[in-house]
């Protein structure tokens, strides 16, 4: 099994961190916040220009994918430059209508994926049993949900409910809509989504992790207290040292799971990279002390995305009950 990236995929990852630095995401976060959607979108027009959505998408519907395994690099770099929107949600739409498309109901993936695929439609999913709640439905183009074995378009969403990161909205899909699909199939692609959103949250997780650890060194490295760098003191090393290992654990797990594809490991992957931003966010507000705790700094628009992105699409204790039943699967 090869973990390391190859030529294509580590330049793929330095345009998109080119593209995101040059666009200065910091500033579309703070406009989202806001209620100034403008800068998110055209952000979210660039990210479909670089084929970001495309990895999900087949070839016979204007895609290039399915393409995991470099999903899961430009995902750790959307998380390093805490890209908004409904980004995991537009991928695993993308892979539901298309396990529907392979199980013969195209309809709906000739309707959406070329849209998906290519960045003109934003999409974000609810399904009723795992994720009820639609992330960002105010910037989706489209609001897909399903609810047993009956996949819909929902009409519009309800009330959006707070989220410890002020550029998310949650809000249940309004009920009614277009039926778009019924049956087992339905079921089966639904199960092929949330493998990718699992897959996704857990590179964007690790790409937040990153981003802090980075940014927390930076400032230990120019602060200073007693007239030395705190990052000189035993204390700041080891928590730094710890947080680096967190998140270099979660690494090859986010990686192997995305060439695999094993339930199992996707849930390992999600549940360790989760857990290793958590830890680099709390290691970051030590570190930074009170200046962390404030809004003006950048620090926290990464702050706020660890403990939603933890817990979205499977929280910590869904995560490791996959793991065990993957495990007793193997055993029989």
């Amino acid at each position: 099994m090869r973990f390391l990236p190859t030529d294509e995929q580590r330049a793929f990852a330095r345009s998109l961190d080119a593209m995101l630095t040059a666009t200065g995401t910091p500033a579309a976060v703070r406009a989202r916040a806001a209620g100034d959607d403008g800068p998110a979108r055209a952000l979210w027009t660039r990210l479909g220009g670089a084929g970001v959505f495309a990895l999900a998408v087949p070839e016979a519907y204007e895609g290039v994918g399915p393409l995991p395994v470099e999903l899961a690099h430009a995902f750790v770099e959307l998380g390093r430059h805490a890209v908004p929107g409904p980004l995991v949600e537009t991928v695993a739409a993308g892979a539901l209508l298309a396990e529907l498309a392979a199980r013969g109901e195209s309809g709906p993936a000739k309707r959406f994926l070329p849209g998906i695929a290519e960045g003109t439609t934003p999409a974000t999913l609810a399904m009723a049993e795992v994720s009820p709640y639609a992330l960002d439905p105010d910037l989706a183009g489209v609001l897909f949900a399903v609810e047993g074995e009956e996949l819909r378009l929902a009409p519009g969403h309800g009330e959006p409910r707070a989220s410890a990161d002020p550029a998310r909205r949650l809000a249940r899909p309004a009920p009614g809509g277009e039926p778009l699909a019924a049956g087992p199939a339905v079921v089966a692609a639904a199960r092929t989504a949330r493998r990718w959103a699992l897959l996704a949250t857990a590179a964007q997780s690790l790409g937040v992790g990153l981003a802090l650890l980075d940014r927390s060194v930076a400032y230990a490295r120019q602060r200073t207290q007693f007239g030395r760098p705190i990052g000189s003191f035993q204390a700041v090393k080891h928590r730094l040292a710890d947080t680096l290992l967190a998140l270099e654990f979660a690494r090859p797990l986010v990686f192997g799971a995305a060439l695999s594809s094993a339930s199992g490991d996707l849930a390992a992957a999600k549940v360790a990279a989760g857990e290793a931003a958590h830890t680099a966010a709390s290691t970051a507000l030590q570190v930074h002390g009170a200046v962390g705790y404030t809004e003006e700094l950048d620090l926290s628009l990464w702050l706020r995305k660890a403990r939603p992105l933890r817990d979205a699409w499977g929280t910590p204790s869904w995560c490791r009950g996959q793991v065990l039943a993957g495990r007793d699967q193997d055993r029989t």
